[in-house]
């Protein structure tokens, strides 16, 4: 394919799409590795947790310099950063025996990994590439295929992980992980400013500082974090607790893998038609009452999937429309970077959704704590988007000149 085909927007998209597959996708398997690992390497859950807490806050404080560098100097050079950082970091995972290289390799690299490789480098990049009526579902399906990821690779893991050990599982993945270096190539262009306009990033982030908006964002992401991060890192030993085989709990992960498909999709469709501050207040809302029904709902395996379908649809929708709300507001020059500071917000409550969620199981044998402050903070970000004042701030910079 020439240089130029591989700059079309469609190209772009799948991509995107196939480089969030695999960046997300090979970071939600970790839980998988939380009861073989801690076992073999005689640690408990809170120091697996800790790992994967620093992974995800690590994740959320370099994501806004490698959004500067990508607005800078494009995305592909920071994805390419990034898979190699990914498989470096999973091969030590993999080969170290202590609890230093599990934070090394699990914590510190893949950390750095992801946020060089994450949504709001690779979203602002499928942004820019298409105008603005057609960007809301462009962004829905490249996040889709974060969720595709999720999908396949989470009953694939488990399946290594059951057939060759979770040494062998996660050398797999690195190898897997390294296929971000070549994806980047459709992703190499960076913003053209003439196009998107001259404002400057900072006037951008002063526009950002001062905006009540822009802080409510940061306040609902930090609540997605925090569920994302918790269930992904600890469902599936919760499902194993309640008396259920592992495989079910890899099969509950694949199938919020499989509904987030249609949910990122259905999310970036009605995005492009209804006001997002709305949509995004709605499935914060819907993610504590699904929290709420399977608590209460009888231990079976029907319970676990069709809890399991239902936060699927709702797991990673709030992406588009949250990145496609800074876009709306702020326009798309500085989404990188603008995306970046919220998705640091969003970091920060994984970080205490991951590390919470051990920490409570070590001190309590139970996990009941933290799904009833996953409830809370679920009604709380259902409440903090309404007020969101969602108009372009186009006007004002021009304004400025």
């Amino acid at each position: 394919m020439s240089r130029g085909g591989w700059r079309l927007p469609i190209v772009v998209v799948i991509c995107g799409g196939a480089v969030l597959g695999l960046t997300m996708g090979i970071r939600q398997t970790f839980g998988l590795f939380l009861e073989p690992m801690t076992a073999d390497l005689g640690i408990g859950r809170g120091s697996f947790s800790l790992a994967i807490a620093v992974q995800n806050l690590l994740w959320g404080i370099m994501t806004p310099f490698f959004g500067v560098f990508a607005d800078r100097y494009g995305t592909g050079r920071s994805l390419v950063f990034g898979g190699i950082a990914y498989a470096v970091g999973i091969v030590i995972m993999a080969l170290g025996d202590s609890l230093f290289a599990l934070h090394l390799g699990a914590g510190i690299m893949v950390g750095m990994a992801v946020s060089a490789s994450g949504f709001p480098l690779v979203l602002a990049a499928v942004a820019r590439a298409f105008p603005a009526e057609r960007r809301s579902f462009a962004l829905g399906i490249a996040s889709a295929g974060g969720s595709a990821g999720q999908f396949l690779l989470l009953p694939l893991s488990q399946a290594l992980i059951g057939g060759l050990g979770w040494v062998n599982a996660l050398l797999i993945l690195a190898a897997l992980a390294f296929l971000i270096v070549p994806l980047a190539a459709a992703l190499v262009g960076k913003p053209a400013s003439l196009s998107l306009g001259a404002q400057s990033l900072t006037d951008a982030m002063d526009d950002a500082r001062r905006h009540n908006g822009y802080w409510l964002l940061n306040g609902g992401f930090f609540v997605c974090g925090f569920h994302v991060a918790f269930m992904a890192t600890h469902l599936p030993a919760y499902i194993t607790n309640l008396g259920f085989d592992p495989f079910v709990g890899a099969t509950a992960l694949a199938l919020i893998g499989f509904f987030n498909i249609i949910g990122g999709l259905l999310a970036g469709y009605l995005g492009g038609r209804y006001r997002k501050k709305y949509l995004l207040s709605g499935i914060y809302l819907a993610r504590a009452v699904a929290i709420v029904l399977f608590m209460l709902a009888p231990n079976s395996e029907i319970a676990v999937w069709l809890f399991s379908g239902t936060f699927g649809l709702l797991w990673l929708s709030t992406v588009p429309l949250t990145s496609g709300l800074v876009g709306d507001i702020f326009g798309a020059r500085y989404l990188a970077t603008l995306f970046g500071i919220v998705m640091f917000s969003h970091q920060i409550g994984s970080f205490f959704g991951a590390w919470l969620g051990g920490v409570s199981y070590d001190l309590t044998g139970s996990y009941d704590a933290i799904w009833l402050m996953a409830i809370a903070l679920g009604l709380m970000a259902a409440i903090l988007h309404f007020p969101i004042a969602d108009r372009p701030l186009a006007a004002a910079v021009a304004e400025r000149g």
